[in-house]
Formats: C-alpha cells, structure tokens, sequence
C-alpha cells in the first residue's frame, strides 16, 4: 500500500517553524470534545496464562499486507516480563529497517522491540491528520502483547528522523500507555491533544544536512521543556543517522532512569 508521496525536507522545515512557533497544545492540556485521533486505545492487560510466547529473535510482526512490521524477542531469563521498545521508521523506511538501529542494544538489556511499518511512505501526521497509522498501531500492540510477556510499566516509543516527530507526538498524546520518549534525530513537534507527561530523550547529530540540528532539536527540546516535559539532550558529532553509541544511551537512560 502506497501513500501520498512526504513533502520535501525544505516544507518539513517550514513546518517545524509553525509547530514551534505556536503554543503546545501539550502544555495547555485542555479537553476537548468527540474522539481523539491521536489517542491509541492500549492493549488489554494479558492473562499470563494466555500469552502464547514466541522464540526468541526478530519475526514478522504478521498482521498481512505488504506494510508489515517485524518483532523482535529478546533472549533471557523465562517468567520475567520485557520492557518494549516501539521503534517507528523514517520517510521511506521500514520497521526492519528502523528494528536493526537498536537490536544490538535491545538485546543486550534485554528489551522487546515492535518496529511497525507505516500504512503510507511515512507517518499519517506527517502529511495529514492521525487516522490509519494509529489505528495499525493498536493491533501491532494488541499483537504483541500476545506473543510477549510485557512490562506495561515500561513502554517507550521511539523512532528515527520522520519516526521521532512522529514518536514525539505519539508520546506527548499518549503518557499511561508509554512513559518514555526516545527522538533520534526529530524535525518538528506536532501539536497534540497531551495525556500524561513521558520523559523525553533527544540526540541529534551535529553534522546533519537532511534536518539541521539548529532548526530542529535545538528548537524543538528548549519548547519541550517550557511545555513542563522532563528531557534528556545529547548532540553528537556525526550526520543524519543512529550510531550505536547513541542508540545505547538511549536504551540506558530508558531501562536505568536513575542512572
């Protein structure tokens, strides 16, 4: 399934001048009326006793279609739930793709990963209005929960480039479901209905031509952080990309937030 094609990175960075340019709706946290487009409804709490758990490794995610999704399953310890890490691809991109950014370190803490491929190019919100990816989101969890053991007290969404814009949002609009953010590489915010208040992660890489640190993060954390959100920031010299380096940091500050 295509989608409409992703605006060019020079309207992007237009966009992320109007998003950042306007209050936070995170911030005013005001209710408003009918349903919430950005709102995922969670998973229901699994009955141990029903979770078929799968092998351990990368699999698909197996919900059909040629937009997919891989999961991957941590080896360890059996009878301890995993934390899950919701990974979330760039503008072209795969969740495969987007999964062998973090697997090294996934592994190595012991960490789920589901990595959804969006119904489109890229994310709904990117060029339009929340609608289908999330939607695909709620069965990609539900899914999820089925096969895994999962710690729903530790749930984080991330993602890279177009995936962290989309990761921020999903985040600041969804706080009970995921108590953490990790944004590799953002371009903009994207004004959200706010639920709860994650912890953020951001880390941008100096030398990025595709979303200039200057325009992006180093805007988008100091507006984060006026909305009352808690971040974390690293800059690190390199290009528009997710060095191992910085997706383990990421997994840190997520699995040891006293650290």
């Amino acid at each position: 399934m295509t989608g409409p094609p992703s605006p060019g990175r020079r309207e992007l960075l237009r966009l992320a001048g109007v998003a950042l340019g306007a209050p936070l709706l995170a911030a005013a946290g005001t209710a408003c009326a009918g349903p919430v487009p950005e709102r995922l409804v969670p998973p229901a709490p699994a009955d141990p006793a029903t979770i078929r758990v799968s092998s351990s490794g990368l699999q698909p995610l197996g919900l059909g279609g040629e937009r997919d999704g891989v999961v991957y399953l941590p080896s360890g310890p059996a009878g301890r739930a995993a934390p899950l890490l919701v990974m979330l691809h760039g503008a072209g991109g795969t969740g495969r793709r987007a999964a062998s950014l973090v697997l090294s370190q996934a592994e190595m803490w012991g960490c789920a990963v589901l990595a959804p491929d969006a119904r489109g190019d890229t994310w709904d919100a990117m060029t339009g209005g929340f609608g289908p990816d999330v939607r695909f989101l709620e069965r990609a969890l539900a899914a999820t929960w089925k096969r895994a053991d999962i710690d729903p007290a530790r749930v984080a969404v991330a993602g890279f480039s177009d995936g962290a814009t989309y990761a921020l949002a999903l985040g600041r609009a969804n706080g009970a479901l995921f108590g953490a953010v990790l944004a590799f590489a953002p371009g903009f915010l994207i004004q959200v209905r706010a639920a709860g208040a994650p912890r953020c992660f951001v880390a941008h890489g100096l030398r990025d031509e595709v979303l200039p640190i200057d325009r992006c993060s180093r805007r988008i954390v100091p507006a984060l952080r006026r909305a009352g959100y808690s971040v974390t920031y690293r800059e690190f010299d390199g290009p528009h990309a997710v060095p191992p380096e910085v997706a383990g940091d990421g997994l840190r500050w997520f699995l040891q937030p006293s650290a």
